[in-house]
């Protein structure tokens, strides 16, 4: 399942992926994974979620985060969610035809491999594409 947490700068999405994430690590039976683009909110999870900044791994496409977590998911197999916070700050040159491409490889990933995503991004519900609405978290 992959799903986004939409909204404007400053409305909280940081802090409810965080809660979220904190939360589900508790009762979790594989790994969970927190992606970001800063450290600036490390030391706000659980010891046990393993955190990666992206600052030291330049993403310039949804293809190369596409890679980045083949990578992630190549050294870990009991990874059981993945948290991505600020997706357009990891990857700042994202249309919607891109976000989509990125959302539907990101469910494929997730069926074939028995995981979630949990994505963070700096957009409007208005704005996501009618193709991947229906994964805006409620």
């Amino acid at each position: 399942m992959v799903q986004i947490l939409t909204g404007e700068k400053g409305e909280g999405k940081t802090k409810k992926l965080i809660e979220l994430a904190n939360t589900h690590v508790k009762n979790a039976h594989g790994n969970v994974v927190f992606i970001d683009s800063n450290k600036r909110h490390m030391y706000d999870l659980n010891y046990n979620i393993r955190f990666i900044e992206t600052s030291n791994f330049p993403l310039s496409n949804y293809r190369e985060l596409i890679g980045f977590i083949y990578g992630v998911l190549s050294q870990d197999n009991d990874i059981e969610v993945i948290y991505i916070d600020g997706l357009l700050k990891i990857v700042n040159k994202l249309d919607n035809d891109d976000i989509v491409k990125l959302v539907n490889k990101l469910r494929s990933l997730s069926e074939d491999n028995n995981l979630n995503f949990v994505i963070g991004a700096n957009i409007l519900n208005d704005e996501i594409p009618d193709e991947i609405k229906d994964c805006i978290m409620k």
